[in-house]
């Protein structure tokens, strides 16, 4: 495959504009999501690696695509701050997962990429660099640059440079882990703990191997309390405080990665079925608890993803990790509800010739 790696945006845009159908990359972490596509070309975000700045006292900041997450947060932390986003993978880039809309467990409180970014620095097919957001030199009218982006799978164009809005790190921050071998137990407690005046940072459900636990992660001086109240909330269920819960943090991030993973978009309540579909499969589950996003991890089987789908249906199972020979014998984004007509119209607005990851995306976009 002939790589370039251009060290500028406007390079990038030229690149697109000179050049034939191409793949966009990154950390190369997700390089298996979404649709195979068969292209001779790959652009690579990598050169663009610099934090342009870091507005402390705003709490804002510029970043390049290619700069990996790990490394921005290791500067913001200097600062006692934070990017809110903690999906999983160190090798992970700053375009990469607003690309995908990629995020971890602190999207309970602080949302999805979309939400946390002010700009964008786009790179079209045709040759120009628009942006949109904090800083506009030049837009698209008409167009939210920094939304439209944002899980757009880079179909299309290339995201170059990103403003974001950053938050303090917490202090100090404890678990309340409540455990049950009962779903339907596991989701009660975990919407209970939903609509109390808790404000975790995080709130997610766990499962394998036949038992679950609903996690819910509280921060500040008032987190000691708080877990006290979340686990009086949850009697039913045996409950301990995590002081030390690094490790369950990371290992809930590391579940939405595997062998075959499917992203399961349901509801609160719908997580039971969820879990239920999962244990009849002899899955395992991660899931945003107030948000009804699953990640459901099965064998790399195609025929465990087709069962999975039609339990859960009509909720979008969209196929993330898995072997080739999987995702040859399924599309990955089945079952994924979209406005097809609105975003072809849109894709063919910025990429009328089909430069940007051609096919990659939902309908074949």
């Amino acid at each position: 495959m002939a790589a370039t790696a251009p060290e500028t945006a406007e390079a990038v845009a030229i690149a697109l504009r000179d050049g034939g159908p191409v793949r966009i990359r990154g950390g190369a972490t997700k390089l298996g999501w979404g649709r195979p596509i068969d292209v001779a070309g790959e652009l690579s975000t990598e050169p663009l690696d610099a934090i342009l700045e870091h507005n402390e006292g705003d709490l804002t900041a510029i970043l390049q695509a290619g700069v990996p997450l790990a490394a921005a947060q290791e500067r913001f932390a200097q600062a006692g701050q934070r990017l809110a986003l903690d999906p999983p993978g160190p090798d992970a880039t700053i375009g990469g997962v607003i690309a995908t809309g990629d995020s971890g467990p602190l999207r309970q409180r602080y949302g999805a990429p979309r939400d946390l970014v002010l700009g964008v620095q786009l790179a079209l097919p045709d040759g120009s660099v628009a942006r949109a957001g904090s800083k506009v030199i030049k837009n698209v009218a008409g167009y939210d640059l920094a939304k439209l982006s944002a899980g757009a799978f880079g179909t299309l164009g290339v995201i170059c440079e990103v403003s974001v809005r950053l938050h303090p790190r917490p202090a100090e921050q404890l678990t309340a882990v409540l455990r049950s071998d009962d779903p339907e137990a596991l989701v009660r407690a975990a919407g209970a703990l939903a609509h109390l005046p808790l404000e975790p940072d995080a709130l997610d459900l766990a499962w394998a191997d036949g038992a679950g636990a609903v996690l819910a992660r509280l921060a500040g001086p008032s987190g000691p309390s708080r877990a006290r109240a979340a686990l009086a909330a949850a009697g039913e269920l045996d409950g301990e405080v995590v002081e030390d819960d690094d490790a369950l943090w990371a290992a809930q991030r590391d579940g939405q990665r595997g062998a075959c993973v499917v992203r399961v978009s349901a509801t609160q309540r719908g997580l039971g079925a969820v879990l239920a579909a999962a244990r009849e499969l002899g899955g395992r589950v991660v899931a945003r608890a107030a948000l009804g996003l699953a990640w459901v991890g099965l064998e790399p089987d195609a025929e465990a993803v087709r069962r999975l789908r039609a339990a859960l249906a009509p909720a979008p199972c969209v196929l993330l990790d898995a072997p080739a020979e999987v995702r040859a014998a399924i599309d990955p984004w089945d079952g994924e509800s979209a406005p097809l007509e609105l975003m072809r119209a849109v894709k063919a607005r910025f990429d009328p010739r089909n430069v940007c990851n051609p096919g990659l995306f939902v309908g074949g976009i």
